[in-house]
Formats: structure tokens, C-alpha cells, sequence
């Protein structure tokens, strides 16, 4: 996406009224706005020689439905992939394009502020199918190409970091990755195609939570895989292979806050950042990492390569340790301490970093996610100063 809103090489419709009509067309299904919620499992054929032939366009549920083609193809107008897949959650957006790309002897380079549960596949089933898997620090940047090796064939990246918010210089990693024959992943989850578009940047294979900003409501799971036209065929092939399908109610919902998610995006960004700010200068806050600040170390490659921020952040306290990060969370009311984000509601997390092997940069205090809803600001910042002056008091 340009940083207008619009498609390159599209009549330059706007984002908000691109999220508003892809996907569905409703003169397909008799004028009606919303698309058909098919439940199915069993498509039946004409006749004989056509179910031979499978000469039709659905053949059986698990390789897709009206309902998951309409969400497939809003989230390919957002991406300008080839072909996106809807999986049953995040996770599962993740390990099915890893299973997809890798074979015993196989290199996996992967990010080291990844997702945990990300580390945890690659560390416990991977490993256990014979891939070799090696992390890297995210500051790597076109410095990747020192530890390709000549069977490395996926680089995973994640951009901005899992909990501490680093920034990668995905172009420069996709071209050294390219360079060598291997492929590259993202997980956007935090940016979403709306404010990061990884195949215009040199990704392979996009990867996204839905669950989260798409979703918008914290009530249900669902991921999304998207690739290029080099790409897209083995992973819709090894996608029915594993017939790892997602529920058709749930696909419904994500493709109906798919309509507002650029509404509600822009309100997180705006509060988020608003926050923030007003959190660095905070007595008890040491650090504040957020990418879009221009404290951050990263912030200037933040503004080359996204139009954008989301509403997930970190704080580091200033000092302390565990009692403290429990009392600053304890004392929330407005902040539910829950995982995930991207729903309507804020709220808070503690950070744990003991799982990373060579990004072990220390941040002298105990780490707290905060993912900010649709509140009001200002009560937000009333909660939050209840969870400073408790930890001060720890």
C-alpha cells in the first residue's frame, strides 16, 4: 500500500472504502450487502464424469467455501497477494507455512523477539522433524547473510518484535535471503496490511492473527497466510493437505470487523500514541518502547518503511523487579491482564524475556505490554497512574 491509503497501480480508492466492498460482491448473491455463511462439508457434483473430473469450482469444505473466498480475497486486495489461506487461528498461521516450506536437514533462521509460542513449534516440532533451527538478533538487517547457510530455507521474520518492539530492515533481509534461494516470512500482525504491506517490501509469505485487529473483539480465533505468485501454490496445496480449516462463523465475523478496521485502527493509533508520549514523562516509567516515538532506537526505520502504528506497546518501570510489575498490573481497573490484543478493550501483560538466546539486551526494569483500546484516554491515563503509584509503593 502507498502511503496514501491506495493500491499502486489501483484507481487510488481509499483504504477505508476498499475495506468496505472487498471480498463480496452482492449482486452475486441476489443484491444481499453481507455474504452467504455456507456451512459445509460435502459439495455434491452433477454427475459422474464431472466429479472424475472435479470440473467445479468447490469440490468438498476444506478447500473452501463462498464464505472463506470472500474473506481470502478482502484480505488479498489488502495485501496484493496471489492467494491468502484462512486457518483457525493465529498460531496455526504460523506452523502451517513453516510445515509448508520446510523438510528434515532443512536451516530455519527465525527472529529472536518472536512470538513465544512461535519459538515453542519451532524448538519442540520442528527440531523433532529434523529441521535445524537457529535464531538471530533483530537488528541483523543485511547482515543475515553471515549466517545463511547453503541449506537454510526460510528466514522468519516479525516485525515489529514480540513484547520489545524492534524494528527490521525486512527489505535488506529479503534481499539477502532471496539472494541465497531462501524465502521469506513475516508475521504483521502488529501493523496489519493497512499500515505494512510485507510483499511490497520483498516478503514471500505474509502471516496475520486475525484474531486480533481484524476480528476486533476479542470472541474468536482465526489466522491468515498470504503469498506471492512464486509461493502461492505450495501453500494452498500443503494448506489442503493438512485440511486445517477454519470455521465458517468465525471467517463470517473477521470479514464483517474487516469493515471497521480502519476506523478502529486509527482511534488505537491515535490513543496508543497519545499515551505514550504522555508516559515518558512519567515519574517511574523508564523507558517506553513504541516504535513510532522518536525516542525509539529504531524510529527512523519505523517511518522509511510503515504508514502507521497500532495500539500495542511496552513500558519498562523504573527498577525493581517482579513485586513491582505485579503491583503496577494489581492496581489496574480499567486494563483487564489478559493475552492477545486487538479487541475494543485495553489491556496489560507482564514481559518475560528468559526464552531469548542472543537478544538479551537488559532494560533495567521489569517490562509490561499494554495493548490500548477504545477507552477514553484520559480515564486510561487515570488507570495507569493507579498502576504507577502502586508499584512505587511496592
Amino acid at each position: 500500500m502507498t502511503k496514501d491509503g491506495s493500491e499502486q497501480g489501483s484507481d487510488k480508492l481509499g483504504i477505508n472504502t476498499r475495506l468496505a466492498h472487498s471480498g463480496n460482491s452482492p449482486h452475486d448473491y441476489f443484491g444481499f450487502v453481507n455474504p452467504p455463511v455456507v456451512h459445509a462439508s460435502t459439495v455434491l457434483f452433477r454427475n459422474a464424469a464431472s466429479m472424475a473430473a472435479r470440473d467445479q469450482k468447490y469440490v468438498y469444505g476444506t478447500r473452501g467455501t463462498p464464505t472463506t473466498d470472500a474473506l481470502a480475497q478482502a484480505i488479498d486486495a489488502l495485501e496484493g497477494s496471489a492467494g491468502t489461506i484462512v486457518v483457525p487461528s493465529g498460531l496455526a498461521a504460523v506452523t502451517v507455512p513453516l510445515l509448508a516450506f520446510l523438510s528434515a536437514g532443512d536451516h530455519l533462521l527465525i527472529v529472536d523477539s518472536v512470538y513465544n509460542p512461535t519459538r515453542n513449534f519451532a524448538d519442540t516440532m520442528l527440531k523433532r522433524l529434523g529441521v535445524e533451527v537457529e535464531y538471530y538478533a533483530p537488528d541483523v538487517g543485511a547482515g543475515i547473510a553471515a549466517l545463511i547457510k547453503p541449506n537454510t530455507k526460510v528466514v522468519f521474520t516479525e516485525s515489529p518484535a514480540s513484547n520489545t518492539f524492534e524494528v527490521q530492515d525486512i527489505p535488506a533481509i529479503a534481499r539477502e535471503a532471496h539472494e541465497a534461494g531462501a524465502i521469506v516470512m513475516m508475521d504483521n500482525t502488529w501493523a496489519t496490511p493497512l499500515y505494512f504491506r510485507p510483499l511490497d517490501h520483498g516478503v514471500d509469505i505474509s502471516i496475520h492473527a486475525a484474531t486480533k485487529y481484524p476480528a476486533g473483539h476479542s470472541d474468536l480465533l482465526l489466522g491468515t497466510v498470504s503469498a506471492n505468485e512464486g509461493h502461492w501454490k505450495q501453500l494452498y496445496e500443503s494448506f489442503c493437505t493438512l485440511g486445517c480449516c477454519a470455521g465458517p462463523d468465525d471467517v463470517y465475523q473477521v470479514l464483517r470487523g474487516l469493515r471497521t478496521m480502519g476506523v478502529r485502527l486509527e482511534h488505537h493509533q491515535r490513543s496508543a500514541l497519545t499515551i505514550a508520549s504522555w508516559l515518558e514523562g512519567q515519574k517511574g516509567v523508564a523507558r517506553v518502547l513504541h516504535p513510532a516515538l522518536p525516542s525509539h532506537p529504531n524510529h527512523d526505520l519505523w517511518k522509511r518503511d510503515f504508514c502507521g502504528s497500532s495500539g500495542v506497546f511496552s513500558i519498562v518501570l523504573a527498577g525493581g523487579g517482579q513485586k513491582q510489575q505485579h503491583a503496577f498490573l494489581d492496581a489496574l481497573r480499567i486494563f483487564g491482564l489478559g493475552y492477545s490484543w486487538g479487541g475494543y478493550e485495553s489491556l496489560a501483560v507482564p514481559v518475560w524475556l528468559g526464552d531469548r538466546v542472543v537478544a538479551k539486551t537488559p532494560h533495567g526494569g521489569p517490562l509490561i505490554r499494554l495493548q490500548i483500546g477504545l477507552e477514553d484516554v484520559a480515564d486510561l491515563k487515570a488507570d495507569l497512574m493507579r498502576g504507577l503509584d502502586a508499584a512505587a509503593s511496592a
